[in-house]
């Protein structure tokens, strides 16, 4: 008997999802919407974020239960993620999909791919961890626990290849979302910010234990500027109504106060509307550089995750934000741990600004990595995930 064509009702494609927070949630979300277009009879389901879900997807459990990161958050929360983990499995195994893809949170995700695999189940990880930049041994197990590993930074699937590891380099489906030039003026009429208002936007993250870190150091930074510059306008876009409580939280303990103006998500308009960006370490990152926007880089995680990552050695490259990495160099101000204060935060944004030929310089080659990311990247993965399903 001849298989049934793609797309037909005879022959639904089941996904099993599991994404990790708001950056998984739009990447799955863009991918379930690819897929769709592909075979219109599809069923998803696993751990969605809320785009996920308007986007199709059966949500067994909420993605930003799996926003944690750094060693003393994990083992804080781990033995609440191992339940999780075995529910999964076990739910995933009797569903039996055709494929499941981990978007993420690679430590929860190729665990329970590896189980997956071994059950017979094909088995994605959408987004490398970083193995090129530490732990690089994990190679061997991501080889061992997945059939594909898709990757949105081009050095990545190179990496993966002198591993024998099979990889492919998808792009990034947000250079396909953010244009090559933003509409400032636009952006600024809709979040009502006058047209010749000189704007910095605040991204402190989206996880819960990095804004608790870094809201305060973020609103000292506005505090500086805007004594020195008061004619900057300060909006902080937030992830989540739980992320917008913590910074409240953490921004009303501050010693000096400066206007800020919190934002209900919205950040790809808040960063087309900023001249400059102090944005946490993260997708984000790739969000401001994608928009064309100076930034400076700021990331503190708790001091047993540094001290086990300074004692064991385990970090491999010099820079940890995602326009660093990717150009090679510092091509952005990048500060961690103690050195995350308010004016050294501050004076170096003011600093970025101050600079008209460094400003030019950023933005040529933040134009040559967009055009490098804009591959069609929900698209490409899409079709990378029906080959792997035997699909095509």
């Amino acid at each position: 008997m001849s298989a049934a064509p793609v797309g037909t009702a005879a022959a639904p494609l089941r996904v099993g999802l599991v994404a990790g927070e708001h950056s998984g949630d739009q990447l799955g979300a863009a991918l379930i919407e690819a897929l769709r277009a592909r075979v219109p009879a599809l069923e998803c389901f696993g751990v969605a974020g809320p785009k996920m879900v308007a986007a199709g997807c059966q949500a067994w459990a909420p993605a930003d239960s799996l926003a944690v990161m750094g060693l003393a958050e994990v083992l804080r929360h781990l033995p609440r993620l191992l339940r999780l983990r075995a529910a999964l499995a076990a739910r995933f195994l009797a569903a039996r999909p055709d494929v499941f893809i981990g978007i993420d949170s690679p430590e929860f995700n190729l665990g329970l791919a590896g189980r997956l695999k071994r059950a017979g189940i094909r088995t994605v990880q959408y987004v490398s961890p970083q193995v090129w930049a530490w732990r690089q041994g994990r190679v061997r197990s991501i080889g061992r626990d997945c059939d594909l590993v898709l990757c949105l930074l081009p050095f990545e699937s190179e990496f993966y290849a002198r591993q024998g590891v099979r990889a492919e380099f998808v792009g990034h489906p947000l250079a396909d979302q953010i244009p090559l030039e933003v509409d400032a003026p636009a952006a600024r009429a809709a979040l009502g910010v006058a047209r010749e208002a000189r704007v910095i936007a605040l991204l402190p993250g989206s996880r819960l234990a990095v804004v608790s870190r870094l809201a305060a150091p973020f609103a000292e930074a506005a505090a500086w500027i805007h004594a020195r510059r008061p004619e900057f306008v300060f909006l902080a876009p937030m992830a989540s109504a739980a992320i917008r409580e913590c910074f409240e939280r953490q921004v009303a303990q501050a010693a000096e106060k400066t206007p800020l103006r919190l934002v209900d998500g919205q950040a790809q308009r808040v960063l087309a509307a900023a001249d400059a960006v102090l944005v946490a370490s993260g997708t984000a990152t790739l969000e401001t550089l994608l928009s064309g926007k100076p930034m400076v880089v700021a990331y503190k995680m708790s001091r047993l995750t540094e001290f086990v990552l300074r004692t064991l050695g385990l970090v491999k490259v010099p820079y940890f934000s995602q326009p660093n990495l990717l150009a090679g160099r510092r091509l952005v101000p990048e500060f961690l741990q103690r050195a995350v204060t308010g004016p050294a935060l501050g004076a170096a944004l003011l600093a970025e600004l101050g600079d008209p030929a460094r400003l030019a310089g950023l933005r040529t080659e933040f134009t040559r990595v967009h055009r490098e990311l804009r591959r069609g990247g929900a698209a490409r993965a899409a079709a990378a995930v029906l080959e792997c399903a035997g699909r095509p």
